[in-house]
């Protein structure tokens, strides 16, 4: 599968998205900044979000629309806080040009039908599906229809809300799915991020996989990768001095400069399968062990446990040798300490 120009999957880089969400904090030359300071981080995307707070909910304040339990935006109703942290879709085009002028792959979240025709006007190269609307099947059709690569967060989903999301994309003839382990919880506790269901979702889905992050630093990105993540979200914000909805467990330009070498780091540590070993590992191999002479021995003398022994360094024969040889005889007087050679032996 191929975003933009990049391939996801299991022969490639991890693909890694900053999330620019709210971190504008309302002001258009700080998304932008943030933009570029994403490419200079290591980003390879930059992901919005494309919503207003009516396309989101209704202007109400009874207490069904009131959040309350302990979030970060407690006090505050859904109608107030989307109205804080959406992105104007006036800045829309502007932010992905200048995405574009730095390198950077630009999309979107949608989270109605008339953002999804908004981006497509913008040509955007893939979706994402927030986790909040993993359930809005309608969505995820109409979405999927436009025959992008699609990720989808699964951070409130259960594995039938999965299957039917997944389900719903491959019956609108879009195989490109991705889906995201992710934690709905600002910030995100590590004992929550059960990060072992990410291999899960690629056997159980036949997808590929990666992981959309809540947690505090970077230590859950760094794991995910080792478990087979190949797309990597994370929350970007300039400077979190800045504030807004999702400062507080977002990285900042040097948090999140320091994730993606982290993670850069663990895919050199990963590699691939491979038994055969590189130059410089060949050349150390005169530290393994291999057998030596280790007594002054004559001509048809008998070669015991005594006189030849599997030791370092590596310049004599293959211990593997040892059991076949003893019993011989020398062909030829030895020193002490001389590798043992095939033409030593009768």
């Amino acid at each position: 599968m191929k975003i933009g120009d990049r391939y996801i999957g299991e022969d490639n880089p991890c693909f890694i998205i900053a999330e620019l969400s709210a971190n504008h904090n309302g002001d258009l030359n700080v998304a932008i900044e943030t933009i570029r300071a994403a490419k200079k981080a290591g980003a390879d995307a930059i992901k919005l979000q494309t919503y207003t707070p009516d396309t989101l909910t209704i202007d109400c304040n009874n207490e069904h629309f009131k959040i309350e339990g302990g979030t970060l935006w407690d006090g505050k109703t859904l109608y107030e806080l989307y109205g804080e942290a959406y992105t104007p879709w006036s800045w829309h085009k502007q932010l992905f040009e200048v995405a574009r002028e730095e390198g950077l792959i630009c999309f979107s979240s949608p989270f109605d039908t008339t953002a999804v025709d908004f981006l497509e006007k913008l040509n955007v190269p893939a979706y994402k599906i927030a986790s909040f609307e993993i359930q809005d099947i309608s969505l995820i059709a109409y979405t999927a229809s436009k025959g992008k690569p699609i990720i989808i967060s699964t951070g409130i989903a259960e594995e039938a809300d999965v299957q039917l999301a997944v389900d719903t994309c491959r019956k609108a003839g879009n195989n490109d799915i991705i889906l995201l382990k992710c934690t709905s919880s600002y910030p995100a506790p590590l004992e929550l991020a059960n990060l072992n269901t990410i291999p899960d979702l690629k056997q159980r889905f036949k997808v590929e996989v990666g992981f959309s992050d809540h947690t505090y630093g970077f230590l859950a990105p760094t794991v995910a990768v080792t478990l087979g993540a190949k797309v990597i979200e994370k929350h970007f914000i300039l400077d979190k001095s800045i504030g807004g909805p999702d400062a507080d467990f977002s990285l900042d330009v040097s948090e999140f400069t320091e994730m993606v070498t982290k993670v850069r780091d663990t895919e050199k540590l990963l590699g691939i399968v491979s038994y055969e070993i590189s130059d410089k590992v060949k050349n150390n191999k005169k530290f393994a062990r291999s057998l030596f002479v280790c007594e002054n021995v004559k001509k048809g003398d008998t070669i015991t446990k005594e006189n030849i022994r599997s030791i370092r360094p590596g310049y004599g024969l293959h211990p593997k040798h040892y059991d076949e040889l003893l019993g011989k005889k020398f062909s030829e007087d030895v020193q002490r300490g001389q590798p043992l050679s095939l033409k030593m032996i009768q």
